[in-house]
């Protein structure tokens, strides 16, 4: 029976552990957690029927696979609490956290340990998240394949070469914020035609939510969608040619761009 270990219990955290007991794939008794606050975790595990643990240590040893869902600054200091225990049981060590590389993440914990690393976006709060997962040399098809698994309790998952993780996290990691802001653009537009913000922002969520699921299930590319969407003449060529005007390809591909600069620049 596989024990999974959670080293923080935030908002992610919780989405994920929530996807595995919900999909079935860990019974919540086989899911141990720490935390710095003790009775956070106390109240954590009354609420979700987890096991809660007094220290870092204890739930390094005690997991077959342990989830590293701290912030990256803390990494160093939960890292010289649990390096002897994982040293000792060696678990597969998952970690979520931005702008660590495996190479760090092996300097840090163990250079013998297998490692995996994460990318999942906000979305996985409702079970609708993009992850990406790669993992160390030490680390099995078994090891991957199992990772892969419980991050598809929250939403879909790629496997991607570590090279290409700051592309990923500009295209999924970072865009809901970009598509947050063009919803309340949306919105904002009606608002100014007369309409009421709620209902605006409401009607444009629908939309953008609608436009993304028929990407994902027509054969068409998303440019050919968009010449299906136009009549000639119409309404909705005169937006977009109003769009590029304004250069809105152009920036967004720039927002990218920015995105992948600023993570290459943390993870060094």
């Amino acid at each position: 029976m596989t024990t999974v270990g959670f080293i923080g219990i935030g908002n992610m955290a919780s989405a994920i552990i929530a996807g595995l007991i919900e999909g079935g794939l860990v019974a919540a008794s086989d899911i141990v957690v720490s935390s710095a606050t003790k009775s956070k975790r106390e109240e954590f595990a009354e609420r979700t029927g987890v096991r809660a643990l007094n220290s870092n240590a204890q739930v390094a040893a005690e997991s077959d696979v342990l989830v590293l869902a701290v912030k990256p600054q803390m990494f160093a200091g939960v890292a010289a609490e649990i390096r002897d225990d994982l040293a000792e049981n060696q678990p597969l060590v998952v970690s979520i956290a931005a702008g660590l590389s495996l190479a760090d993440l092996a300097d840090l914990f163990g250079q013998g340990l297998r490692i995996a690393r994460v990318m999942p976006n906000v979305n996985s709060r409702i079970g609708q998240g993009m992850s990406a997962v790669c993992a160390n040399s030490n680390s099995s098809e078994t090891d991957i394949a199992s990772v892969v698994t419980a991050f598809e309790s929250i939403g879909e998952v790629v496997t991607i070469p570590e090279a290409q993780f700051s592309a990923f996290t500009a295209i999924a990691g970072s865009s809901p914020a970009f598509a947050f802001l063009f919803i309340d653009a949306l919105a904002r537009g009606a608002v100014a035609a007369g309409m009421p913000k709620a209902q605006a922002t409401k009607i444009a969520a629908q939309a953008v939510l609608g436009s993304a699921a028929l990407v994902k299930s027509s054969q068409s590319s998303p440019w050919d969608l968009i010449d299906q969407a136009c009549s000639p003449g119409g309404t909705t060529v005169a937006g977009l040619l109003s769009l590029e005007s304004n250069a809105f390809l152009a920036s967004v591909a720039d927002a990218v761009k920015a995105t992948i600069a600023r993570d290459q620049e943390l993870g060094k």
